[in-house]
């Protein structure tokens, strides 16, 4: 029987599962008092935001950090491999929701970024199923880099974030196509 490797880069992914949900709280529960010397900038923040701004960057700098050390110092295992994307996507999909709550970003944009992500999943595992493997894009990186900066400024409410998700949203389309190409070949029998 294996047992599971709990190595470094496997604890960051699972953190970052925990993180999602604090981030959630801080975002949607009522800290509704504004943080004053941002005020000041005719930008309201709250310490709501901070909280969940701070811990969604924290979350952000595990993904970093746990694809490094799992590179560099040889330890990818399955099961990082597993829990690192979907680690990613429940961080997002917290994110996502708790600002369409707070009327910062339209639904629908949420829901082409999350179906995006629920299609690659898919392509992956049919793909894994055939003994395919299917790595991360240069594309699928830039576009988690648009997402980070475009919800870190949404949470922060601060000016041109939803220009930015604009940016992200098509980065994602554009980067799930790429995907779709590059399965193609799996879906014809």
């Amino acid at each position: 029987m294996r047992k599971i490797t709990w190595n470094l880069p496997n604890m960051l992914s699972l953190l970052r599962v925990f993180l999602a949900p604090l981030v959630l709280i801080f975002l949607t529960f009522k800290f509704t008092y504004p943080v004053y010397k941002v005020e000041e900038l005719d930008i309201l923040v709250t310490y709501g935001d901070v909280l969940a701004g701070a811990v969604f960057i924290l979350a952000a700098l595990t993904d970093a950090a746990d694809g490094y050390i799992a590179r560099k110092k040889g330890m990818v295992t399955n099961l990082g491999k597993f829990i690192d994307p979907v680690a990613d996507k429940i961080l997002v999909m917290a994110a996502l929701i708790s600002l369409v709550e707070l009327q910062r970003v339209p639904a629908w944009i949420a829901v082409v970024i999350l179906s995006r992500d629920l299609i690659v999943t898919g392509v992956r595992m049919v793909a894994a199923a055939e003994g395919v493997v299917i790595a991360a894009s240069r594309g699928g990186k830039i576009k988690t880099v648009f997402q980070i900066v475009a919800i870190s400024f949404l949470i922060f409410n601060l000016p041109f974030g939803l220009q930015i998700m604009w940016v992200a949203m098509g980065l994602t389309v554009w980067s799930g196509m790429d995907y779709l190409v590059k399965g193609k070949k799996l879906f014809t029998d």
